[in-house]
């Protein structure tokens, strides 16, 4: 694999992974970095996680719309999903199980985390998608392995949005309700490529939920 992500700055906000009862992983979208997302934590209002926010390198996932064939994306993606993998599994080693690590990210951070899920299912703590879908062509959003195990997920997305087309959104929820996630999409009228109050709500009662079963 072609490291293009590793060894980027990683930055970490409350308690340390040792002592913390939960984690959350936020992703930055294109053209963005840990400085984009991480005024979101100030909202979420959740004692006792440990938060990791990762950089990509050059401020880009992966060069292409996520709506291509996902070969076009590569060697990128790879490296993008992996280093999700990695904070994952590091996360597990201070004896965080999946089941209180959850996923956020905005635009290709959100399809990044969706996209990691499907491809590691599991039942995590909870995935939380602002204005992203799963990553691919259309004929690519089949053959995941597993079960997600009633992971919740969250959607959500204008129902304009020129990153993001309504029917992927669609096409998305019913893919991972499919692979067992409990899913709640939901659609905003001329929102924009933007995140809003009720998502971060919705967010943040989650987050306690996931803390709360520690």
């Amino acid at each position: 694999m072609v490291n293009i992500h590793q060894g980027q700055t990683l930055l970490t906000k409350g308690d340390p992974l040792g002592q913390a009862k939960a984690a959350l992983i936020l992703v930055h979208g294109r053209g963005g970095g840990p400085a984009s997302i991480t005024p979101l934590i100030s909202h979420l209002g959740s004692e006792g996680y440990a938060y990791l926010i990762p950089q990509a390198a050059n401020q880009t996932w992966y060069p292409q719309r996520f709506l291509m064939p996902r070969e076009q994306n590569e060697p990128y993606l790879t490296s993008a999903l992996t280093v999700i993998d990695d904070l994952v599994k590091q996360i597990e080693a201070s004896q965080i199980p999946a089941e209180r690590i959850a996923l956020l990210g905005f635009s290709q951070g959100a399809c990044l985390a969706l996209e990691y899920a499907a491809r590691h299912p599991r039942r995590y703590g909870g995935v939380i998608a602002y204005s992203g879908g799963l990553i691919g062509a259309d004929n690519e959003l089949s053959g995941y392995p597993d079960s997600l195990e009633g992971t919740p997920v969250f959607i959500g997305c204008s129902d304009v949005d020129d990153h993001i087309p309504l029917e992927r959104i669609k096409t998305s929820t019913a893919t991972l309700k499919a692979l067992g996630a409990q899913v709640t999409e939901r659609i905003y009228p001329r929102l924009g490529h933007t995140i809003n109050t009720d998502e971060i709500t919705f967010a943040r009662e989650l987050l306690m939920q996931v803390r709360a079963n520690a």
